[in-house]
């Protein structure tokens, strides 16, 4: 489907209960296969305790991508293009939702789901600082694993 139908699920889901606790959030992962490598961007808007509605955006390229900084790299690139299409006036009719019930506790935020760790053990971590700045200059709240469920498991289903 569309971005443009994408974002009007986002909003039908969040007009529902506009007075909701919610959290946008995008994530890629990847997988190399036998001839291509398998890129699976997840767009979720979850109202804490109270539902989720969720899509993917499934970008095939027709190589192994063997190198990890690369593979991450490009995960993280599909993330940054869908993010770039909630702009701030998509992300101000977001918050128009919520704005009449803030006092009632409603909340928005946006986040950005990397698939890298910081732990020792993890080859990813010698990238966490790297991307999670690109993120971070989207104006998005980035989060790595094991906080970046989005990309590490949502996403990571459909790659397979």
């Amino acid at each position: 489907m569309s971005f443009d139908k994408v974002f009007e699920h986002i909003l039908k889901f969040m007009r529902s209960q506009p007075n909701g606790h919610y959290r946008l959030m995008v994530g890629t992962d990847s997988q190399v296969h036998q001839s291509h490598t398998t890129f699976i961007t997840g767009i979720v808007i979850l109202n804490e305790g109270n539902g989720v509605w969720a899509c993917i955006r499934k970008v095939l390229i027709p190589r192994r991508m063997l190198q990890l900084h690369e593979r991450i790299s490009y995960e993280l690139s599909l993330s940054e293009e869908i993010v770039s299409l909630f702009t701030k006036e998509r992300k101000n009719q977001l918050i128009d939702i919520i704005l009449p019930y803030l006092y009632e506790g409603a909340t928005f935020s946006m986040e950005g789901h990397i698939d890298i760790g910081a732990g020792k053990q993890n080859k990813t971590s010698k990238f966490v600082k790297e991307m999670v700045t690109r993120m971070e200059a989207m104006g998005v709240e980035p989060k790595i694993k094991p906080d970046a469920f989005v990309a590490s498991s949502y996403a990571n289903r459909y790659t397979k």
